[in-house]
């Protein structure tokens, strides 16, 4: 399976401890692939995490998701964290509308190791829609980083007590990838089962 990210990229990119530990690679993916790999993204019109279960998958997003698990790819992440994730399961979600309640501040679920998200929007121009690193949990505009959402930006941070994020409200296509490693396959099983049975409700009631 050839690799689609930029893993040399991703292993020179430094790791910002404040305030609390995350990286950020621009253009992430191999250039050739990027393109290919956007087209392909699944079409996702309501808001919410889909597991890759329940969207459909065409050839070029396969290829791109199946070569992401991977041994390297888990050491980079396993050296920049000092978080030994190598054995941990991974879980792979996908979103592809914002809706203007989403973004709001927040910090991961404690049954999550790590956070990556891959942005695959052709461009970004919109002034909202942008993920902020804050400070705390109480101030959108009391941040350190702004990540634009363009194709192929990669955002990787440690799960803490204090990894506050989110983004200004934004109501449109803004498509990415999430991909997390959790504390068990227990918290795996329990984090898929509400993304499916919320997939399923959509489908249900649009």
């Amino acid at each position: 399976m050839s690799q689609i990210l930029k893993l040399d990229a991703l292993k020179q990119a430094q790791v910002s401890t404040s305030p609390y530990p995350y990286f950020v690679v621009e253009n992430s993916i191999v250039d050739s692939e990027v393109k290919a790999v956007i087209q392909d993204f699944p079409k996702i019109e309501q808001g919410g995490s889909y597991n890759i279960e329940d969207v459909e998958i065409k050839p070029n997003f396969d290829r791109f998701l199946k070569s992401l698990d991977t041994k390297e790819f888990r050491q980079i992440l396993t050296e920049k964290f000092d978080v030994d994730v190598m054995e941990h399961p991974m879980m792979i979600t996908l979103r592809g509308y914002s809706r203007q309640k989403d973004g709001r501040i927040h910090s991961d679920s404690k049954t999550k190791l790590l956070t990556i998200l891959i942005y695959l929007n052709e461009s970004w121009d919109a002034p909202t829609g942008r993920l902020r690193i804050l400070n705390d949990e109480k101030n959108m505009d009391d941040y350190v980083a702004e990540i634009d959402a363009g194709p192929g930006t990669l955002v990787a941070f440690k799960v803490t007590d204090n990894g506050w994020h989110g983004y200004v409200p934004y109501e449109g296509q803004r498509q990415s990838i999430q991909i997390n490693f959790l504390t068990s396959d227990k918290a795996n099983a329990k984090h898929r089962f509400i993304h499916g049975l919320s997939a399923k409700m959509k489908k249900l009631f649009g």
